[in-house]
């Protein structure tokens, strides 16, 4: 006997729990949008992903761009932040540059990202998602997932239903639109969520998780790149379907630990849980130029101030890494990262520019850069007293380091210049990362 399915209204809550078919308007408010799951009534990990983010607020903002194509993003060197819907017909996308963004939608509406404006929205945003369970883990400015297990008996009513008001009630009295993905685990959950864009709702359920992943591309199991993705289809395995065929001994056996960990997500296996502290996995930050460099010292000396802007944000947070990253991109946009593992924990300046600057070095004389950046991974708590401070190499550095960090905790961040810092300038553009 065939399974009946729950059916909501998305435009005013009205639930029937059991239905044989999905009625084609609510009965309730006659709305066509309704929501249909065998499932529905029962699932409680959901992932919510604002739309367009900073172009949306643009728009509410600005009615008159409304029926417009609007791109968020830098200068004629610089890269899309975001792009409304209209545009993307068009073919334009985020993290494209802006000079090819302009190319495919010459018509497009062109503003310079007010990120002071973008958080206090989502700050907004996440008040409202705090409201609802205390197992919220921001992923970024404009997503998150949330844990609503336990919540029915203080809403009374299940989760599917908070989050379709939440849905609701953001885009009339915020002003933007969010899409939900609702399933049993993290994984399955952001996958629904990108599944019925913009103002979607999607639902995948637990008895349909294997069959519903089995014709997808590899690329749906988050953390596969592009390179990854072109190695598993010349390995025969294109979709994720012909990864479930494959013994979990023969995928260990070919891709290590990376192979474990693909034999269960595509089973739709995810044991994660809702991080509600939502810890940084690393903090960056970068620099575009307004024109190309090859120069090794002046790259360096830019390296030097992105090192002092991380350690600055590290020491604040009381935190130090074990992995420091570079980050260049060339003129032609062709990103290099090269990373070296330190032998302790970091959150000093100078430990985590001479990496990068060794690093650098090595690059230097094989092409001009359009972008450089440093980041420090591997994250763990600094203490009071940070591990390398004890280490005999670097404490006399340390100790000056500190020193620094005290005149300028005083007298402001400019009150002391290491000598590399010293104006010589042909900078460029600025850009904060916290990831």
């Amino acid at each position: 006997m065939p399974r009946t399915i729950a059916v909501l209204c998305r435009d005013c809550d009205h639930v029937i729990p059991q239905a044989e078919t999905r009625p084609a308007r609510c009965p309730n408010c006659h709305s066509p949008r309704l929501l249909a799951h065998e499932e529905l009534l029962e699932l409680s990990i959901a992932h919510i992903d604002c739309d367009a983010f900073y172009a949306s607020v643009e728009k509410r903002d600005n009615p008159e761009l409304a029926d417009k194509p609007v791109i968020v993003g830098g200068g004629q060197r610089g890269v899309v932040s975001t792009c409304c819907y209209i545009a993307r017909i068009d073919g334009v996308r985020s993290a494209m540059p802006m000079f090819r963004a302009r190319r495919l939608c010459p018509d497009a509406i062109v503003i310079r990202p007010d990120m002071q404006k973008y958080v206090a929205v989502s700050k907004q945003i996440r008040t409202r998602m705090d409201a609802l369970t205390p197992l919220v883990e921001p992923l970024s400015i404009d997503e998150a997932f949330l844990d609503l297990s336990g919540t029915q008996r203080l809403f009374k009513a299940p989760p599917a239903v908070l989050l379709s008001r939440f849905a609701r009630e953001i885009e009339e009295q915020i002003g933007v639109t969010v899409s939900v993905g609702l399933s049993h685990n993290k994984f399955l959950a952001k996958i629904a969520s990108d599944l019925d864009k913009p103002r979607g709702f999607a639902v995948i359920g637990e008895a349909e998780t294997r069959d519903f992943l089995a014709d997808k591309p590899v690329s749906i199991i988050y953390g596969i790149g592009k390179r990854f993705t072109e190695k598993l289809e010349k390995d025969g395995l294109r979709t994720v379907g012909d990864i479930q065929r494959r013994p979990e001994r023969d995928l260990i056996l070919a891709y290590g630990e990376i192979g474990a960990r693909l034999h269960r997500l595509s089973q739709g296996l995810d044991a994660r849980k809702i991080n509600p502290r939502g810890k940084a996995k690393s903090v960056s930050n970068e620099t575009t130029f307004f024109e190309d460099i090859s120069d090794f010292d002046e790259l360096s000396r830019l390296l030097m101030k992105l090192a002092e802007s991380v350690s600055a944000r590290l020491k604040k947070s009381a935190i130090a890494g074990d992995t420091v990253t570079l980050k260049l991109k060339t003129a032609g946009f062709k990103t290099r990262t090269r990373a070296r593992q330190l032998t302790v924990p970091t959150q000093l300046a100078h430990v985590i520019y001479e990496a990068g600057n060794d690093l650098l070095a090595r690059e230097v004389g094989t092409a001009a850069f359009r972008l450089i950046g440093i980041g420090v991974s591997g994250l763990t708590d600094a203490g009071d007293d940070p591990v390398d401070l004890v280490d005999p190499g670097v404490a006399r550095k340390a100790a000056a380091e500190r020193a620094m960090d005290r005149v300028r905790d005083k007298f402001g961040k400019d009150a002391v210049l290491r000598g590399k810092l010293y104006p010589r300038n042909r900078s460029g553009t600025d850009n904060s990362t916290p990831e």
